[in-house]
């Protein structure tokens, strides 16, 4: 299932997401925000789904169409975490159902977004949608896997729908044993191929997932502070980092 961007409250559901990507979900005791280096990922890598017309499909550890080169994991920096933050709203037309989103994003040091996670739901909806987003340079047609730790048998692999505001979204069905995963599990991994054919993995913690899932939806208001701090954060790291790299580069000149 496709949510149409025009059914999500307040925004897009592509501006939503962008919203997780740029929004801080810094908790009140200020944890977010600390660096966290990427947990042992899976060894599977994706490929494309079988069939194009269907958002995802599951199935044992798939292999890649075509293995990569040795030594092709493509190498993640540490990344910057939100919180798992819920966000529930009703779309301007009359008879909107409300939607509720429930997202996470992780980014460099200079702010860069990097990878993203969305499950979203409808009321009156049975199925659910996990909507994440990489940067542009993934290889479009190999799609993209999600896997909670190492639990391969549940791995699902999707498709690529459209790359906009400077990410790719795929959308994947979001089933009660996924979200029940996701409850349980520590890491969420989204994986995909970079243009030099090289597994790239990228992992979002779950330890607060199930708190934010089963909460209430963050207030409007409260988003919008957290926003700002985040913003504030992220010019101050991105300053720190330049002059870091300044002065490394005058020591070796």
């Amino acid at each position: 299932m496709t949510y149409r961007f025009a059914t999500a409250p307040a925004r897009p559901v592509a501006r939503t997401l962008a919203t997780f990507v740029a929004v801080a979900a810094l908790s009140a005791a200020g944890v977010v925000g600390a660096f966290a280096q990427q947990p042992a990922a899976p060894k599977a890598a994706p490929k494309a789904p079988a069939q194009k017309s269907a958002p995802a499909q599951k199935g044992g550890a798939p292999a890649p169409a075509a293995a990569p080169q040795a030594g092709g994991e493509q190498a993640i920096p540490p990344l910057i975490y939100s919180n798992w933050t819920k966000i529930c709203g009703k779309g301007p037309e009359a008879g909107a159902k409300q939607v509720c989103q429930t997202g996470k994003d992780g980014r460099l040091e200079s702010g860069q977004p990097v990878v993203a996670a969305v499950i979203i739901e409808m009321d009156g909806e049975a199925k659910k949608v996990l909507q994440v987003t990489l940067p542009p340079g993934v290889l479009l047609p190999r799609g993209t896997r999600v896997v909670v730790d190492q639990d391969e048998p549940s791995a699902v692999v999707g498709s690529f729908l459209v790359c906009a505001n400077g990410g790719c979204i795929a959308q994947l069905e979001a089933n009660a044993d996924i979200i029940a995963k996701l409850k349980k599990g520590q890491n969420l991994y989204v994986q995909a191929y970079n243009m030099a054919q090289n597994v790239m993995t990228l992992a979002l913690p779950l330890g607060d997932f199930a708190k934010a899932y089963d909460g209430p939806p963050t207030d409007p208001k409260e988003l919008e502070e957290k926003n700002k701090k985040l913003q504030d954060e992220l010019q101050k790291r991105a300053l720190e980092a330049r002059q870091k790299l300044e002065q490394q580069q005058g020591k070796t000149q």
